[in-house]
């Protein structure tokens, strides 16, 4: 063990302690609760399926508290000035900056994604605040449209109280990507994080009260969907529903937010096709060809977990490509040197080890790995997995597998590139590599996706529009596409008293 792992074992434990002997319970109204029954769950460890505390189970009560809390204080928060708001929000930025260390050690040790990663965590989640937090002034602004005799204008405002339902995978930075937009806008907040991977929130919950918000602006409960998430989609205070994970789970919100009619915003699963044609980079496509589907455990949102790869390249990118899976590094999440950590929890690495079967029977090639490896302990842990020799009908290439395993499929011809990229019930994000530049775009345009990466990998940029088509979700985050969602847009329209107005009626 190297002295940097031993050191990050050490702080990790430290940070870890006051979960392990205090059962973590939710935010309500600014104060910390138990809640009404006191139920909890234990939260397992990925690395050793050791417990890292005891949760509280949000019951009906306990959201009911939550979203009343958030609509109390909605019309104070709301009618605060937007440069008042960006004052508290960078506020909490600098809280997420000066625990960025402990919030990094913390989210790896609780959802397994390697430190290398996580250690942007904190500086991506401030990041996020202070992006929206300097947009606040102006998110009220509307625009003027003129008619020949009359004016119209058009102004924001926030929508009112907001559900936030974060999923494991990167748990703070997107529950950032959400809560910020919510705050800036003048909405107040209910967050559920994922029950696979609750610590990370209740220190942001901690970095809000640090800040100062006001009681109610934010409020966060723990719990599982049957229960927390079904009555937080339900509950008649929360007007709006932001939501990332899984498609089905995203349908299932959508039937229970009906009866109250609440604006919905998804991001939700994909099954992200890489295309490399024979004229690429070699070397860069293949090194983002390996980051994009390897990087954070495969457990991301907009992985390239297809890659579609050029007759004429096959051979030669194959061999590379398994070499460079072969030598990818697993281990603990916070030993330096690992590059792939044990998935998140004991059901989802069953169901990603299911697809080894299922490519066997479906007549797919295990090129590379999918095995489970024993000898680094009781935790989450299985080889970095390539099938190869698939097509497009097998379940390998059409089901949403999320963990570090990518599926090789051929093709010959654009046309045969972009059939096959399409050929999918998802549309969240695409790669395109090649140097040729009108394929480029005729690419981009054809590949139904609500993202597209030309000759690059996932590049963040803040100010973009960022979600997917077809089953991957409705709506846009990024820039104003955010306030879009977390407000609502009135349309004033004043008359010059120079045009006729109708007349009925009179003598």
């Amino acid at each position: 063990m190297s002295q940097d792992f031993k050191n990050n074992i050490d702080k990790a434990a430290t940070y870890l302690a006051r979960f392990k002997q205090n059962t973590l319970g939710h935010y309500i109204n600014g104060e910390w609760t138990l809640g009404s029954e006191g139920e909890t769950f234990d939260n397992g460890s990925p690395v050793n399926g050791e417990s890292l505390g005891k949760v509280v189970k949000a019951s009906v009560v306990d959201v009911d508290a939550a979203c009343k809390a958030a609509a109390k204080a909605q019309k104070e928060w709301a009618a605060m000035s937007g440069a008042k708001r960006k004052t508290i929000l960078h506020k909490l930025a600098d809280k997420i900056e000066a625990r960025a260390e402990e919030i990094a050690l913390v989210e790896s040790s609780d959802c397994g994604q390697p430190l290398r990663f996580m250690r942007q965590a904190a500086v991506r989640g401030a990041a996020n605040f202070r992006f929206f937090a300097d947009k606040a002034p102006e998110a009220r602004n509307g625009l003027a449209l003129q008619q020949e005799e009359h004016t119209n204008f058009t102004v924001k405002s926030p929508i009112g109280p907001v559900g936030v339902i974060t999923p494991w995978n990167t748990p703070f930075m997107l529950s950032t990507w959400k809560i910020a937009p919510a705050l800036a806008s003048g909405c107040t907040v209910v967050h559920k994080p994922a029950e696979f991977s609750p610590l990370s929130a209740a220190i942001l919950a901690e970095c809000a009260d640090e800040a100062g918000l006001p009681p109610g602006v934010w409020n966060m409960i723990n719990g599982f969907g049957e229960v927390a998430g079904k009555e937080l989609t339900q509950h008649p205070d929360i007007k709006a529903i932001a939501f990332v994970g899984e498609t089905v789970t995203g349908s299932m919100i959508q039937k229970q937010a009906a009866d109250t009619l609440k604006r919905a915003h998804f991001e939700l699963g994909g099954k992200n096709p890489v295309i490399v044609f024979d004229d690429a980079d070699f070397d860069r496509a293949l090194d983002a060809v390996v980051f994009m589907i390897y990087s954070l455990n495969g457990q991301r949102c907009t992985s390239s977990s297809r890659l579609l790869i050029q007759t004429g390249i096959k051979d030669r990118f194959l061999a590379a490509l398994k070499a460079r899976v072969e030598n990818l590094k697993v281990g603990h999440p916070l030993d330096p040197a690992t590059e792939v950590g044990p998935l998140v929890h004991t059901t989802h690495y069953e169901k990603v080890l299911s697809y080894v079967d299922a490519a066997i029977e479906d007549g797919a090639t295990v090129a590379v790995g999918g095995k489970r490896i024993t000898d680094l302990g009781n935790g989450n842990y299985l080889t970095p997995t390539l099938f190869t020799n698939a097509d497009n009908t097998m379940r390998i290439a059409r089901e949403e597998i999320f963990g570090p395993v990518l599926t090789a499929i051929e093709f010959e011809t654009e046309e045969d590139a972009v059939t096959i990229a399409n050929d999918t019930n998802y549309g969240l994000a695409a790669y395109i590599w090649t140097s040729n530049t009108g394929r480029s775009m005729r690419m981009a345009h054809s590949v139904e996706s609500g993202m597209v990466w030309v000759n690059s990998e996932n590049n963040r940029n803040l100010p973009s529009p960022f979600g997917g088509v077809k089953m991957s979700g409705i709506g846009r985050d990024g820039g104003d596409w955010s306030f879009d969602f977390y407000m609502e847009t009135k349309n004033v329209c004043i008359a010059f008293d120079t045009h006729r107005v109708p007349v009925l009626g009179r003598e």
